[in-house]
């Protein structure tokens, strides 16, 4: 049989109203047609969707029925809806994504360009905080997708594996350390450290491993960013604790080398989290199939 969009929208009118004639004023639409309306669509269904008396009109059995499927079908439309005005630039959608240090610092920003160059109509919030914060975050909706760094679960979200990153040293290529193949963080405590800004999580954590050895790390000075902290290095104002990947890149530009820690804690497994995929937008669905196949 057929029905249209505004078909449901009349019946559901229909049952917030209780009345033909103020259903007909919400939408708005002369009493006349909505009543030819429902008429039409009661004799092409054959069923009798809503009982007519003094006190106004309610929905039979059959007719709270229709409505439960009228409600669905209306709201699949306005997500279809919205996501056509989204693709063609009528609307915006912004996905805000949680992530730790290390991957907001190193692999988000390269894998997210394809991402954003695929769909134009997203833009992208990315706060950092540490991985457990990750959790935290999605846990209470503030954030639709995390990527943390820990092996911390929690029954209340979803996790997927993203990448593997390792933690290691960077130093200058002069430095004793630089000939060595991998070294224990506590060999390397007695030099001074070039560090980011004490209120980054990765570095609250490097700090962190330090005290548990009762050596603090002797900073020498702190920069703003990976980038900086390899160009303080390769000046020999000290060694740094990074991400391998911004290791490797700071090895082919600068007078540096990376020696690889021994501790287990030095490997890091990368994962994605979300708290059902049900849950998820249209774009967070997209943004997770796609990281998840990176």
């Amino acid at each position: 049989m057929h029905f249209d969009l505004p078909d449901l929208r009349l019946l559901l009118a229909i049952a917030a109203s209780g009345s033909l004639s103020r259903a007909a004023a919400t939408i708005p639409v002369a009493v006349s047609a909505a009543s030819n309306r429902l008429r039409l669509l009661e004799a092409r269904s054959g069923v009798v969707l809503f009982t007519r008396s003094a006190e106004g009109m309610q929905a039979t059995p059959a007719g709270r029925l229709v409505l439960e499927g009228a409600r669905s079908v209306l709201a699949q439309a306005q997500v279809l809806q919205d996501t056509l005005e989204e693709l063609t630039g009528q609307r915006r959608f912004t996905l805000h994504l949680a992530a730790s240090t290390v991957s907001n610092s190193t692999l988000l920003p390269a894998v997210l360009g394809p991402f954003l160059a695929d769909y134009p109509e997203v833009d992208l919030q990315l706060s950092e905080y540490k991985s457990v914060e990750v959790l935290r975050a999605v846990l209470a909706g503030e954030c639709e997708i995390g990527v943390y760094d820990s092996p911390t679960v929690d029954p209340g979200v979803v996790t997927l594996p993203f990448r593997t990153e390792r933690l290691v040293l960077l130093v200058p290529a002069e430095h004793p350390l630089a000939g060595r193949e991998q070294v224990r963080l506590e060999d390397a405590l007695g030099y001074p450290f070039i560090c980011l800004p004490n209120e980054r999580p990765m570095q609250r954590f490097v700090e962190g491993l330090a005290l548990n050895l009762a050596r603090p790390l002797k900073v020498r000075v702190r920069a703003p960013s990976f980038e900086a902290i390899a160009q303080l290095v390769a000046r020999e104002a000290g060694i740094a604790m990074l991400p391998e990947t911004a290791a490797m890149r700071a090895e082919q530009e600068l007078p540096v080398q990376r020696v690889a820690l021994e501790e287990r804690w030095a490997t890091l497994e990368l994962r994605l989290c979300f708290r059902s995929w049900e849950q998820l937008s249209s774009h967070g669905r997209q943004l997770v199939t796609f990281l998840s196949g990176q």
